[in-house]
C-alpha cells in the first residue's frame, strides 16, 4: 500500500503510555485555562463572526469582538480571582497599544502571557517564508519590550501554521506551541533545530469553536467542561495528562454565558487538591524537563 504523506513531527504513542515524567501534584491531571486577547483591524482583514461578515467596515461584529476588551475580559479575570485558579493569556501584540491597561492588569494578577501573533487580522500560513518570520519576530519582540522578557509560548493566529512554523518557533527560542491538538499529553515535535513542546489545546473545550461555530449554549458548554474534567480526572492515575479549556472574552465573558462558565470552573476549583491547576508554561517546564530535551 502507498504510504501516506507525513508531516513527520512526532511518531504514533498510544495515551496509555504514559510519560517519563510526573506532575509535581495531584493525581495525574494539570489543568490549565487559556484566554485570548485579540486586536482586529477596523474595516479590513479577517474576522471572528457573530453573524455573517458585512461589508467593510463591518461595525457589529467589530465592535463585538471591541466589547471583549472592553467588558468580558475584565470580569473573566475578576472571576479567576475569585476562583483562585491559574491563567494563561495568549496576546495579539497589537493589544498593548488596542486595548491599553487590559495585558497589564492581567500580568498583575499573575497570570502568564504567551504569544498569538501580532493579530487575529490575519493568518501567519497565507505569507511566505519571509513574511511569516516577520511576524513571529515583531509579535515576541513587542511581548518581550512589554514585559521585560520574551512570551515561552505560542498560538498561532487562527492556529493557522505553514510547514515551517515549529522550525521558526524553536530558532528564535520558543519552548513550547499550542497549535497542535493531536494528544492529551505534552509531546515533543521534532524541528530542524531541535525538539520543541506541544502541550495540549483544546479545540473541543473551547468557547469560540462551540459557541460561535457550533451554535452550543451556555450552559452545553459549561457542561463540556464539567464533564471533560471529571472524566479525564478519572483516566488520569498513573499518567501525566492534560486538561485545558479555552476562552474568548467576547463569548465566555457575556454575562448570560459567564454565569454558567463560573458554575464549570467552580467545580474544577472545588477539586484542587486533586489535580494540579496551572499555567501552560508551567506544564511546559516540567514535560521539557522530563523529556530531557533542554
Amino acid at each position: 500500500m502507498k504510504i501516506l504523506r507525513s508531516h513527520d513531527r512526532y511518531p504514533f504513542w498510544p495515551v496509555t503510555e504514559a510519560p517519563p515524567f510526573r506532575w509535581p501534584r495531584g493525581e495525574g491531571l494539570a489543568f490549565y485555562a487559556a484566554l485570548n486577547l485579540e486586536h482586529y483591524a477596523w474595516g479590513e482583514g479577517m474576522l471572528d463572526e457573530l453573524v455573517p461578515q458585512s461589508p467593510a467596515p463591518d461595525v457589529l461584529n467589530h465592535s463585538w469582538l471591541e466589547w471583549g476588551n472592553r467588558v468580558g475580559a475584565w470580569r473573566l479575570l475578576e472571576m479567576f480571582r475569585e476562583l483562585g485558579l491559574p491563567l494563561t493569556v495568549l496576546v495579539n501584540a497589537a493589544v498593548y497599544q488596542g486595548a491599553p491597561g487590559l495585558v497589564e492588569a492581567f500580568r498583575a494578577a499573575g497570570c502568564e502571557i504567551a504569544a498569538h501573533g501580532r493579530t487575529n487580522a490575519e493568518r501567519q500560513a497565507d505569507l511566505g517564508p519571509a513574511g511569516e518570520a516577520a511576524l513571529i519576530a515583531e509579535a515576541t519582540a513587542e511581548i518581550a519590550q512589554q514585559e521585560g522578557a520574551p512570551p515561552r509560548g505560542w498560538l498561532g493566529p487562527w492556529i493557522s501554521e505553514s510547514e515551517h512554523t515549529p522550525d521558526l518557533l524553536k530558532e528564535v527560542g520558543y519552548r513550547y506551541v499550542l497549535d497542535w491538538c493531536a494528544d492529551d499529553r505534552p509531546i515533543p515535535l521534532a524541528t530542524r533545530a531541535g525538539p520543541l513542546l506541544a502541550v495540549p489545546y483544546p479545540q473541543e473545550a473551547n468557547d469560540a469553536n462551540a459557541i460561535v461555530v457550533r451554535r452550543m449554549t451556555a450552559d452545553a458548554f459549561a457542561d463540556v467542561i464539567v464533564d471533560q474534567f471529571d472524566e479525564m480526572l478519572r483516566q488520569a492515575p498513573g499518567n501525566a495528562l492534560v486538561c485545558p479549556v479555552s476562552l474568548h472574552p467576547h463569548v465566555t465573558g457575556q454575562a448570560h454565558r459567564l454565569k454558567h462558565l463560573r458554575r464549570a470552573l467552580s467545580h474544577v476549583a472545588a477539586q484542587r487538591d486533586r489535580i494540579w491547576a496551572t499555567r501552560a508554561g508551567d506544564i511546559a517546564e516540567v514535560a521539557i524537563a522530563g523529556y530531557g530535551i533542554g
